[in-house]
């Protein structure tokens, strides 16, 4: 009597537990194969452990990393026809073809941390970045991107404060507020390949930075070289000062590619997609 019993509650049993096995089992590796899948959706996630401890990938390391697309952006406004202006319209159609393509934009902290301690960037990143503080950042180009999610980095030249055509104390204060970036871009345009002397140094990095600190109440720790121009020496003595710092479309200097990071002019005439076409050539390692 007693064995018919077990037989029957074995009979019951067995199923069940067959079945939470094999429950157990495609959870697993279901959860392994949506990790795979997650892990080969952007190139830009690492495939490598994130630094820890402080400790910072070499230079040749970070040579080696794909390259994060810079855009830079001067004047935007109407009636010119340079490499250093593009006309709102031309603009928010460029806006509008990134976000149409699946671009994020990324700001330098997030640059720097992908650069030196492999920490992974959403899919398809870029930059967004402005010179010389001209008003029509705050007025036209902020607004475009604020609408399609994106935010810049706005590189200002300090003896412009307040000035015609120039951003006001009070809007780059609200340009941060919103979520954009606020770095330095010398005080007047001086090239860098001077500011070896201290005393240049303090009028054109240590005073103006206290200044935009002062202003937006964040740190300033990225920079973009006047005219896009650098030398090693330069570039070198850049680390005392900043993060990151950015150049134009020269080569990145393999000794110091954190103070050599490459930035694309968007010129006037160029179509939506002849820009997507020119960041994919100019960025490829």
């Amino acid at each position: 009597m007693k064995l018919s019993i077990m037989k029957k509650i074995a009979v019951f049993l067995v199923p069940m537990i067959f079945s939470v096995l094999i429950g157990c089992n495609y959870t697993s590796s279901h959860s392994k194969s949506k990790e795979t899948v997650n892990s080969e959706t952007t190139s830009y996630l690492s495939s490598e452990q994130d630094k820890q401890g402080g400790e910072k990938n070499s230079a040749a390391e970070i040579m080696a990393k794909p390259q994060v697309p810079v855009l830079c952006y001067h004047r935007i406004t109407t009636g010119r026809n340079d490499e250093y202006t593009v006309t709102p319209s031309a603009f928010s159609a460029q806006m509008q073809i990134l976000k149409d393509s699946g671009y994020n934009s990324v700001n330098p902290d997030q640059l720097y941390d992908y650069l030196v301690y492999n920490k992974s960037l959403p899919e398809k990143p870029f930059m967004i970045t402005f010179d010389d503080s001209r008003v029509e950042h705050a007025l036209i180009a902020a607004p475009e991107m604020e609408k399609r999610g994106f935010h810049g980095v706005f590189f200002i030249m300090t003896i412009t404060y307040n000035k015609k055509n120039y951003m006001t104390t009070e809007q780059i204060a609200g340009l941060a507020k919103s979520g954009h970036s606020i770095e330095l871009h010398s005080w007047d345009h001086t090239m860098a390949t001077k500011y070896l002397a201290d005393s240049v140094a303090m009028k054109q990095i240590i005073k103006p930075r206290e200044k935009l600190e002062s202003i937006t109440g964040k740190k300033v720790d990225y920079f973009a070289y006047p005219y896009g121009i650098t030398n090693q020496e330069t570039s070198t003595a850049m680390n005392k000062y900043f993060k990151l710092s950015f150049i134009l479309s020269t080569k990145r200097d393999s000794i110091e590619p954190l103070q050599t990071v490459r930035r694309m002019i968007v010129p006037s005439g160029w179509t939506p997609g002849g820009m997507l076409n020119a960041m994919h050539k100019t960025f490829r390692n």
